[in-house]
């Protein structure tokens, strides 16, 4: 099964924590809600200490037209993201040796929170020394759901091409979509917990001869994927177009939905391969927030343990939409994992919808 042999994370510059952004949005938000202070409680109920974000706060102080912004995304992510795509393939704590740019057949590039035409990777391409033939497959407006759908269109393509060596490339910059005029409850909830975040992910094939790179004792392999959409929920998440940009869709009823459609979508998924799960040692959870992980951990009945490393990363950097859940998924890639260990990848995203995919480590 194609396997995922290195993965790297790229932080952006600014740290903001919680404290900042939360008296930020009380002199923002304060004039248009009575219940200013029992909203503002959020900041804290989020249990988030502080995030990044690729401008200082500063900036968030004044307008910005559409264009300046969407002008920032394109110079922060081509940036950003070159140095993902440079830590994934020299990334020494997986790889034993730096794996060749144009060892690479497909780069699949992931991102909600800006445009580019030409796309960011064909940009990054014109800055690294990979194979002209590369193929690209730029995959936009999946939201916190992308990363979990990248990893699966890459394992498709590994299935398709077994010597093939992939890249998963997730840029999302969601501070640079903040909206200062949209004083609705969706954009306040908005504030207290997106951020911006940079990741790159290495997939191999299996006939990919991998033993001179392979560093690490145990490393991940995907087994199966699954992808649903729910029907007729179209307003849970996402964006509203506007001449001032992307404006926040962020439903209340996100974790109540959770509760009570992931479970038989997990079931159902984890049944066709025998297995239960009772059997799932690694739940590598998308953590859109803290309601979402507790209501995984409600839907599922998994112990409230199998969220630590979620929790922790929503903790560290807030909700990064795709790019999330390659932070998780790197942080049980450090681990020492024994061989045959199960995990589940999981991320909601707009639709709405949702990603799984079984790993295996071997």
């Amino acid at each position: 099964m194609p396997t995922i042999m290195s993965i790297a994370e790229v932080i952006p510059p600014h740290e903001i924590n919680q404290d900042q952004a939360s008296e930020f949005a009380r002199e923002l938000f304060a004039d248009s809600f009575k219940d200013i202070e029992r909203l503002m409680k959020a900041f804290q109920n989020g249990q988030i200490k502080k995030r990044h974000f690729v401008k200082d706060i500063e900036w968030f102080h004044h307008n910005h037209s559409f264009a300046e912004k969407n002008d920032a995304y394109i110079d922060s992510a081509v940036r950003l993201g070159k140095e993902a795509v440079e830590k994934c393939l020299h990334n020494d704590n997986f790889l034993k040796k730096k794996i060749p740019y144009d060892d690479i057949d497909a780069i699949f590039f992931i991102s909600t929170t800006g445009f580019a035409t030409p796309s960011i990777e064909a940009r990054i391409m014109n800055q690294l020394p990979f194979n002209p033939h590369t193929k690209r497959v730029p995959i936009w407006g999946l939201g916190c759901a992308g990363g979990a759908v990248g990893l699966s269109r890459a394992f498709e393509y590994c299935i398709a091409f077994p010597n093939a060596k992939v890249l998963v490339l997730s840029v999302e910059l969601c501070s640079l979509t903040f909206q200062r005029n949209d004083l609705s409850k969706s954009n306040l909830i908005g504030t207290t917990l997106f951020a911006d975040g940079v990741a790159c992910v290495l997939v191999c094939g299996d006939s990919a001869v991998m033993s001179d790179f392979k560093k690490m004792e145990t490393i991940p392999s995907i087994h199966a994927t699954q992808s649903t959409l729910m029907p007729n929920s179209l307003d849970v998440m996402g964006w509203d177009m506007k001449d001032t940009g992307l404006n926040v869709v962020f439903s209340r009823d996100i974790p109540r939905i959770i509760e009570n459609w992931l479970k038989p979508n997990v079931t159902g998924f984890l049944k066709q391969y025998n297995v239960g799960l009772e059997e799932i040692d690694c739940f590598i959870a998308h953590p859109g927030g803290k309601k979402v992980l507790d209501a995984y951990v409600t839907s599922l009945g998994i112990p409230s343990s199998m969220i630590d490393v979620a929790l922790e990363v929503l903790k560290e950097f807030g909700n990064m939409s795709s790019a999330t859940i390659f932070y998780v998924l790197k942080r049980y890639m450090e681990m020492n994992i024994p061989t045959g260990s199960l995990g589940l990848c999981t991320a909601l995203g707009p639709g709405f919808s949702s990603e799984l995919l079984l790993l295996r480590w071997q």
